[in-house]
């Protein structure tokens, strides 16, 4: 199998049901685990539904809601892939990407590769000036504290060697999880690639869920895991 797809879940029933459908449409060998944090809103029963019609369709519940950086490790757990993605549940992210977000990984040259909303000539969707100016602020103490050039830390598109991924002891139950595994990655000396890729960024209305908590908790974390001994998955 190329490829496992996690994607972590938390109230996007109106959302959820599309997003599978363009992920099932990307022609590679894929799994699709799907973990979701506590729904309240009938999305598990939807999830019910989708893992029933598609044979490839994992779908992993949390006891109650715990975060994204949670939910992901449970995924990343749960992969058998030769790489790993992260995909939001919601149509920010355009799964069509998937190909050229993988190529460097296939090529041989990385171990991990970001898909970089800002360094692309694709198509995004313009909102939220001090969002963006809130990201690119983080990136740019992440690249400090790491001595990376990326653009785009906190981007969704994040893909992995399988093995690389599976050996780094996670520790972020929600968005800190963009920051410690840039961290993580770096002291690792993990051959990083970035691709630009479309974006299709929705308003809070919408349904946008990241704030300016999540904020002040990355630049905890990016200090935070520049310094604590890094440890790696089963090891003491």
């Amino acid at each position: 199998m190329k490829l496992s797809v996690v994607i972590p879940v938390y109230n996007e029933r109106g959302t959820v049901r599309e997003i599978i459908d363009r992920v099932q449409q990307v022609q590679l060998s894929k799994e699709i685990i799907i973990v979701d944090d506590g729904s309240t809103d009938g999305t598990r029963e939807e999830l019910a539904r989708i893992e029933r019609e598609h044979p490839n369709v994992k779908v992993v519940l949390q006891p109650r809601n715990m975060g994204k950086g949670r939910a992901l490790r449970t995924g990343f757990q749960a992969a058998r892939g030769e790489y790993v993605i992260v995909q939001d549940a919601d149509l920010e992210y355009d799964p069509q990407d998937y190909h050229k977000l993988i190529k460097p990984l296939e090529s041989g040259v990385a171990d991990a590769v970001y898909g970089s909303r800002f360094i692309t000539t694709e198509e995004h969707r313009v909102l939220y000036f001090w969002h963006s100016v809130g990201n690119k602020v983080l990136t740019l103490l992440s690249n400090m504290f790491t001595d990376l050039n990326l653009t785009d830390m906190e981007t969704c598109y994040k893909v992995f060697r399988r093995e690389l991924i599976q050996s780094i002891e996670l520790e972020e139950d929600r968005f800190g999880f963009e920051p410690e595994i840039t961290c993580k990655l770096s002291r690792l000396r993990a051959r990083i690639y970035e691709v630009g890729i479309a974006y299709y960024g929705r308003t809070y209305e919408e349904g946008k869920k990241i704030g300016l908590r999540d904020g002040f908790r990355a630049l905890w974390c990016i200090v935070k895991y520049r310094v604590k001994p890094l440890r790696r998955a089963g090891l003491p």
